[in-house]
């Protein structure tokens, strides 16, 4: 299509956009785009790069529709990044006649060169994407609880509904209440709990005749009993019709037992924020009603100020807000039966709203018969102690929860303090309950009852009270995302590590405690083992590697002392499975690793203890004195690198994978696992402030690079993105010196690379480096598989944990299958008809299903068209090789699977016959 002649400004816009000169180079319809979303010459000029260094890739001249979303998705980019948004996110999907979910994938698939979304942008568009799906959750939970609530519901969508509608009021004060009094409004609970608030408020001020049972009744015994309705209709303003002190709960009690919310903490939030936010918001009202046009005005205001989408258009079902049937929640309004035929147990619905609720329910459930002081069991331990660790211990607990309320305060809202107090609430008393376990099981493993030297430790009760606030902090904070995996923990500003930083814990230490408090508390739910994995993970991965963690000077002290092997832990280990009976005692009393096995009891009694001792026999005194001469390791450190490296080497193998290298070059994932390895043992001031997986990819790029293996660094990048639990920011932010940062293939150049490039040499030299033991990582260390694990000997053949559509031994969450999950066999599973094993096995004798790697139509991730971050060319031109043959390579496949089965109907053919003969005889 060709340009188009520049047209006259729209009315209102900015004097600067409109200069046709200036952009005569620019498409006509691009200008009058700017235009009419009214973005500065700044912004204008940013987009249209954007748009050229994209172009080759999504410019279709024969349909201007598409490329207008393009450049809107530019002109969006651009003006995030230069802080200049000029426009609303509403404003900008009906403008390019998208909604929220075409325009989240739009904007993903436009960042081809890996550069065009930054960080800020991403951080921005994850915020925008969440709000909007607790948004959307909130507002279908809203619409059911109505139509419990009122006689005839108005409705909704209708074009007679007038401006009075209580609904309608309902929700935009609703609206309006989250903007002004939650600094996080994309925090589902929260919302919800104040949705329920305004609730309560308007069953209050409603005409009794539209209200149903039994809120009818209970609103008249109120209101009877207190002001009249009709004194309160006279107000002309909203005001709070009664102390909040005596604030009836009794309609309240029945909001929250209808949708399992607990009463006491949504009264709280009445009381603190809601009453308080009534009296400050001076709406006209008439017949008792807040009038519509005041409180959209001030919701108006805040929209505009905040620059996202308006949350008014939910009442009018507008398609900008409205996500794809696919991309949905499963907000069913209905009980759902299982799909075998011999259970009878009807599954309630799951709902975003209801799972958050029933998984919160199941904590404070564990939490009932626990207290908020230590128990008699407690305290008798405590007593039993040389130094009695009671005063320090409560203290410490009462500066904590201060610090916790203020900082809680700071994220979510002033009037929010008392709802973080009730949460500290309830981690203290995981706390107790968690150091009770720990205790008892600590005496029968050592048979002794004085831990004085454990229990009057800081940084054991320090990390412990802050992993039993974190499991908290994530059942209140648990929600989905836009790809729909069940048991998501999208991020938050309270989210990991921020507990960290409240308490002042340091990583490395708060690791210490997270395998001990799962196996000392059986209830937690497998969401939250798995939460509480990946925070370890994520430890390991780079938090621990900050500048400021005791880790390095751990590991500078060892490699100071005497006859210590460089490494900080042999390679040797690496065979062996990861099992130990270290517990957290262990890791903080035992700073060194002794080498009497019988010794432990000792390092729970202070010195005072220690007066009594027996005279040993010879062989214990020459024992003793081996002990005293040879230097001792870290224990804490030793198990840390053990998992390390498991984690470690299970990243690489999963990228290995998605790369199809084992297939291709069966050496190959040996070979970088050991420079991999030999850099974390050796080399780990690599690691400070930088992540696991940038060195990862850069040991992958420079094996590859010295054995002559055509693997660019933007094949790598395209794959590593869509691993599980991966960041843009891993590749495209690495730190290359103090204050200055570049993308990975900087950071390979100019530090990785001058670093260890005798050792990878040695590489491609005809006595290369011996090979590191591949770890073993066959299960979860919490008890469950992490993945589905390899068949040994057989033929690409996996096996992992049956999974039911719903998860009914934890977090109550509905389960989606993936196209890759729904071709997985289940082997136990009733069938119930041979038509699905036919299906099966039309699955895999079809030839049109080819082995392909995530998001890709051949045999290698689709490389990009140019990686624009690679420095001066120092990775070579986009010339990567296609492998050919897909076709072959399956049949070949089958072929052997077909051979092997063949094989055994034979043998099991010649096995009858030789039977049948012996029996002749």
């Amino acid at each position: 299509m060709p340009p188009k002649p520049p047209r006259r400004a729209a009315a209102g816009a900015p004097e600067e956009s409109v200069s046709p000169g200036r952009h005569d180079y620019k498409d006509a319809d691009f200008v009058l785009l700017c235009q009419s979303l009214k973005v500065g010459e700044n912004v204008n000029e940013r987009a249209w790069k954007i748009w050229e260094s994209i172009s080759e890739v999504f410019n279709d001249g024969t349909v201007l529709d598409a490329t207008r979303k393009h450049w809107g998705i530019c002109i969006f980019i651009a003006a995030v990044d230069l802080n200049a948004v000029s426009f609303t996110l509403t404003e900008l999907l009906k403008t390019l006649d998208l909604n929220v979910t075409k325009f989240l994938q739009l904007l993903k698939k436009m960042d081809v060169n890996l550069d065009t979304v930054s960080t800020k942008v991403n951080s921005v568009v994850l915020k925008l994407e969440k709000k909007c799906l607790v948004f959307t959750a909130l507002f279908e939970k809203f619409k059911r609880i109505c139509e419990k609530i009122f006689v005839e519901a108005p409705s909704i969508q209708a074009s007679s509904e007038t401006n009075k509608s209580v609904v309608k009021v309902c929700w935009i004060t609703f609206l309006l209440a989250t903007g002004k009094l939650l600094q996080m409004e994309d925090d589902l609970v929260l919302s919800f709990q104040l949705l329920l608030c305004v609730l309560e408020y308007f069953i209050k001020i409603s005409p009794s005749a539209l209200i149903k049972e039994p809120y009818r009744t209970t609103a008249n015994n109120i209101n009877s009993s207190g002001p009249s309705r009709i004194s309160r209709r006279s107000q002309n303003r909203i005001v709070q019709t009664s102390n909040s002190t005596e604030v009836d709960p009794r309609i309240m009690e029945i909001l929250c037992q209808e949708n399992e919310c607990n009463v006491e903490e949504v009264k709280n939030i009445y009381l603190k924020s809601f009453l308080p936010f009534l009296d400050n918001l001076k709406i006209p009202s008439s017949c008792g009603f807040p009038e519509i046009e005041s409180l959209s005005r001030q919701y108006e205001e805040l929209y505009q100020k905040n620059r996202d989408f308006d949350g008014r258009l939910f009442l009018d079902n507008d398609k900008t807000l409205q996500i794809d049937p696919e991309e949905r929640y499963e907000l069913e309004s209905t009980p759902k039966k299982p799909h075998s035929e011999d259970s009878h147990t009807v599954i309630p619905p799951q709902t975003p709203v209801r799972t958050a609720m029933n998984t919160i329910q199941q904590l404070q459930m564990i939490l009932n018969t626990a207290d908020d002081k230590p128990s008699n069991t407690l305290e008798a331990y405590f007593h039993n102690c040389t130094v009695n660790p009671t005063n320090g211990i409560t203290n410490r607990v009462e500066n904590l929860g201060q610090k916790f309320r203020e900082n809680f305060a700071q994220a979510v809202g002033e009037g929010w303090a008392e709802i973080g107090s009730q949460r500290y609430k309830l981690g203290v008393r995981l706390y107790y309950r968690v150091m009770e376990s720990m205790l008892k099981s600590e005496e029968e493993r050592l048979s002794v009852h004085n831990f004085s030297k454990l229990l009057n430790d800081a940084t054991f009760h320090g990390s412990l009270l802050a992993c039993a606030v974190e499991v908290v902090m994530t059942t209140y904070g648990t929600t989905w995302n836009i790809t729909l995996t069940s048991d998501i923990q999208t991020e938050t500003d309270l989210s990991f590590p921020w507990i960290l930083r409240v308490f002042d814990i340091k990583a490395y230490e708060f690791y210490k405690v997270i395998e001990s408090f799962i196996k000392a508390e059986p209830n937690l739910t497998r969401e939250m083992i798995k939460h509480m994995e990946r925070c370890e993970h994520r430890i390991m991965e780079c938090i621990a590697w900050q500048t400021d963690s005791p880790l390095f000077d751990i590991l500078r002290h060892q490699k100071e002392q005497e006859d210590q092997p460089d490494q900080p832990e042999p390679t040797s280990t690496l065979k062996q499975p990861l099992q130990h009976n270290h517990t957290a005692a262990d890791l903080y009393l035992h700073p060194d690793r002794s080498p009497q096995k019988n010794g432990l009891s000792a390092a729970h009694a202070v010195p005072m203890q220690q007066a009594k001792i027996e005279t040993p026999s010879a062989g214990q005194s020459q024992f003793q004195s081996q002990s005293q001469q040879k230097p001792q390791k870290s224990t804490s450190l030793s198990l840390f690198y053990k998992k390390l490296y498991r984690l470690a080497y299970l990243r690489l193998n999963t990228l290995c994978n998605h790369l199809r290298l084992p297939s291709e070059h069966p050496q190959l994932e040996a070979i970088i696992w050991t420079l991999f390895q030999h850099t974390l043992g050796n080399e780990y001031e690599l690691m400070r402030d930088r992540h696991l997986d940038q060195i990862m990819m850069c040991s992958m790029y420079a094996i590859c690079k010295v054995k002559n293996i055509d693997l660019r660094f933007k094949t790598i990048v395209t794959a590593y993105k869509d691993l599980q639990n991966s960041s843009q920011e891993t590749f495209k932010h690495v730190l290359i010196k103090e204050g200055q940062y570049d993308s990975i293939i900087g950071f390979y150049n100019l530090v990785f690379m001058q670093r260890l490039k005798t050792n990878i040499l040695q590489y491609a030299s005809t006595r290369p480096p011996t090979l590191s033991p591949i770890p073993q990582v066959p299960r979860s260390s919490f008890g469950f598989p992490s993945s589905p694990l390899r068949v040994p000997g057989g033929n690409n053949i996996y096996v992992s944990p049956l999974k039911s559509p719903y998860k009914t031994d934890g977090l109550l969450s509905p389960t989606k299958l993936t196209p890759r999950t729904r071709i997985l066999v289940s082997i136990g599973e009733p069938f119930g008809s041979p038509e699905k094993f036919q299906k099966i096995n039309q699955l895999v004798s079809s030839s049109d299903r080819h082995p392909k790697r995530a998001g890709d139509t051949g045999s290698l991730p689709k490389p990009l068209k140019r990686l624009r971050f690679d420095m001066d060319g120092q990775d070579e031109a986009d010339g990567s090789k296609h492998l050919s043959g897909e076709s072959k390579l399956l049949q070949q496949k089958i072929a052997e699977m077909t051979s092997t089965r063949n094989k055994m109907q034979e043998q099991k053919l010649k096995d009858g016959n030789s039977g049948m003969k012996r029996e002749d005889k």
